[in-house]
């Protein structure tokens, strides 16, 4: 038998097998009762439960579910993205690794709100496990009567097909996903048409990510008003998982009312604190693609807005906490080139400027810099953001510009021909 095997078994073995979630977390249990509501109420239920997209945009989720034009006579479809490409996100992980049969049943329900039968899940490439467990899940719910033509046993039909990514970046954003689902090239489409009106083979589409999927359930076992209670701040209703990496004492996935801690108490008072408790220099708060902030900004509620009003964003929550002992410009430069890399090359702002910036922090970061070249940076970042088909380009951009304005002293000092102080 191999490792493989035995690790997928591991899982199935525990909270991800359908006798576990039936029986310890009443699994399957709130599809009847949305089949029951009808689809209008459950939409509303959504609306009610302030439920906001969990991939990086937060948009509201019941809201995105009523753009379905329900008069199309064209078949509706529901996509889950799964590829979670972020780097420093790895939440979406965990859910698929122990409770795949949560993301079935939120799919089942949101299925039936829209009025969908095809259901794609769309996996990272790299998440080899994690596919194989989704489908053993599907597997026993087929068996189980719980997908197909009678779900449930009631008169509604719905398939469920894991569909696996080959490792692109840019086929987390929600049209190069299609694209990619589709079997064409993985790049962005030109909206309009939105996904709602002309998306998964030119049908009325839906996609929305994991971990907002996995909050449907429990927003129909327990009602929208319930969920909503559970934030902290107005628009933003249930908990929040959060992916917490980098040099903090106890990293992981952590889950907090929405809305309820700043960073400072995420990474102090939930993490524990520095990894060795060395002076925090750096907190990247929604992925790699989110701007940076220095150590001194770290008292602000981590939702959307309180960080947007800042100048940065919330992303697909991911913490990146930076100690003192590294070098910020080698950091930008390796974000950087991960972005260059995964550029699709389709629009010419993002191809030829997410490269030329790369080569000038490169240049910068072995001493070879000039002073001119910060300007030259900024520059070349205002010239892709918010110039491009997709948000890749202002995910490279907005990081560099952060960078460059709040670390200038370390460029300077690379530029200078020295070295970052305390930095390994």
């Amino acid at each position: 038998m191999s490792e493989e095997t035995l690790y997928i078994q591991h899982f199935h073995a525990g909270a991800a097998s359908l006798a576990y979630y039936q029986e310890k977390m009443q699994g399957y249990q709130a599809f009847p009762k949305a089949f029951a509501m009808g689809q209008a109420k459950v939409i509303d239920e959504v609306k009610v439960s302030a439920l906001r997209g969990r991939g990086g945009a937060g948009f509201p989720t019941g809201m995105k579910w009523g753009f379905i034009p329900q008069a199309s006579p064209k078949p509706k479809v529901l996509v889950c993205n799964a590829d979670e490409s972020e780097p420093g996100t790895f939440k979406d992980r965990e859910l698929l690794r122990y409770t795949p049969h949560l993301l079935i049943e939120g799919m089942l329900i949101g299925a039936y709100a829209i009025g969908a039968r095809s259901c794609y899940i769309y996996v990272r490439g790299e998440y080899v496990a994690e596919a194989r467990i989704l489908e053993q899940a599907l597997k026993e719910a087929y068996a189980a009567g719980l997908l197909g033509e009678k779900v449930c046993g009631l008169d509604f039909a719905c398939d469920i097909t894991v569909h696996r990514g080959a490792g692109a970046y840019i086929c987390g954003e929600e049209t190069a996903l299609l694209n990619s689902l589709e079997g064409k090239r993985g790049e962005p489409r030109v909206k309009p048409p939105f996904p709602a009106q002309s998306g998964a083979f030119g049908c009325p589409t839906i996609v929305n990510n994991v971990e907002t999927l996995t909050a449907v359930p429990f927003i129909i076992s327990r009602g929208g008003a319930w969920f909503a209670s559970l934030g902290r701040i107005e628009k933003s209703g249930g908990t929040r998982l959060i992916s917490v990496s980098g040099d903090v004492k106890k990293p992981g996935v952590i889950e907090i009312h929405a809305g309820s801690m700043t960073i400072r108490q995420i990474i102090f008072d939930a993490c524990g604190g520095i990894l060795g408790d060395r002076p925090l220099k750096a907190v990247i708060p929604g992925g790699s693609s989110a701007p940076v902030l220095t150590a001194d900004e770290i008292d602000v509620i981590y939702d959307i807005e309180p960080l947007a009003k800042i100048g940065t964003m919330m992303g697909s929550a991911a913490l990146i906490v930076v100690s003192d002992a590294h070098c910020m410009v080698k950091l930008i430069a390796r974000i950087t080139k991960f972005y260059a890399h995964e550029s699709c090359g389709q629009c010419t702002p993002c191809r030829e400027g997410c490269r030329w910036m790369e080569d000038v922090l490169e240049r910068i970061e072995h001493g070879h810099g000039r002073v001119q070249d910060l300007g030259l940076l900024t520059d070349i970042a205002d010239q892709i953001q918010g110039k491009t088909l997709c948000a890749l380009g202002d995910a490279a951009a907005g990081p560099v510009m952060s960078f460059v304005k709040k670390f200038r002293a370390d460029f300077e000092a690379h530029i200078r021909g020295g070295k970052c102080p305390n930095a390994s």
